[in-house]
């Protein structure tokens, strides 16, 4: 996020005007980043995990764009709970269904991100979301929920996802169809701990966390990389997003006791509080990552 005394420059994406770093990575590479220079900051592990992602040119509501959007280093948290499909379904547009653990109960989740070195810049990110079918067949298969619950490939529909930046949010919203809009938030995650929290409309707290950051692991990069398929609509189509994660230090703890997790007022809270969660069953931390963010494609969704 640019500082008060970081200068900015505007740029247009898609008739949108938003403003973004001066000498940033977008301001200089719009997106066609120089990953010999990335590989330079001391904040990157290194570039080879997209060094064998080439991008591609695509047409999109923001204009023409580069993908898969590259995100050098992040950090993540994912507290996942139990919440009744009942209350999941009334959230749920009717082509998805819930991902059940047991009959009659699915898993709800609240994440949050820092993404310090990106192809759009630094941002941070927060979200509410619901683990679904996967929309490729009607039947839950086994494999499918084992994958879910250790963070190997999820599909989700998200609720909620406030950014802190205007070009993440016009990225996310016109060019993704995601809901997201910008506020304060604060993320800080380390080896030792998680802290995050999200600003309602009038500055009070809509979402916030505090926990002791689960004991890391490391990995080599490429031997741990997770998927996400998030399902959005956009105009009258369903398109299918795809996120690949490069693991490099991550932890989990199973049914945490000390984690404090503030649910405020706003938008999140209110989303949260529909899903009735009724168990916290695991916390997930990510301390460093990689991210390849691919544009949405069409795909079809069974009418239910």
């Amino acid at each position: 996020m640019p500082s008060p005394q970081q200068e900015t420059v505007k740029v247009d994406l898609g008739g949108r005007t938003v403003t973004v770093p001066k000498g940033g990575l977008y301001d200089r590479y719009r997106m066609d980043t120089d990953l010999d220079e990335v590989a330079r900051d001391p904040r990157v592990s290194g570039v080879d995990f997209f060094r064998r992602l080439p991008k591609t040119k695509v047409d999109s509501p923001i204009g023409a764009t580069l993908t898969p959007n590259f995100y050098y280093r992040i950090s993540t948290a994912r507290i996942t709970m139990l919440a009744r499909s009942r209350a999941i379904r009334s959230r749920l547009p009717g082509e998805l269904a819930p991902l059940e653990v047991a009959p009659g109960l699915g898993l709800v989740s609240v994440m949050f991100f820092r993404y310090d070195v990106c192809d759009i810049d630094f941002y941070t990110e927060a979200a509410v979301g619901i683990a679904v079918k996967p929309a490729r067949h009607g039947r839950l298969g086994f494999f499918d929920l084992v994958a879910a619950l250790k963070n190997e490939h999820l599909d989700s529909y998200v609720l909620s996802l406030p950014v802190s930046t205007d070009i993440a949010q016009v990225r996310g919203h016109d060019g993704y169809g995601f809901p997201k809009w910008v506020t304060g938030l604060d993320v800080g995650i380390d080896a030792h701990r998680t802290t995050a929290r999200v600003a309602n409309d009038d500055g009070g707290t809509d979402l916030s966390l505090r926990a002791a950051t689960p004991a890391q692991r490391a990995y080599p990069s490429g031997e741990r990389v997770s998927t996400l398929t998030s399902y959005t609509s956009i105009g009258d189509a369903w398109h299918s997003t795809l996120s690949q994660t490069n693991v490099l230090a991550a932890g989990t703890d199973l049914l945490p006791r000390n984690l404090a997790l503030e649910v405020g007022q706003g938008r999140m809270a209110d989303d949260l509080r529909s899903l009735n969660p009724i168990r916290t069953i695991q916390f997930d931390v990510v301390s460093e990552g990689q991210l390849a963010l691919h544009m949405p494609v069409p795909t079809s969704v069974h009418s239910r």
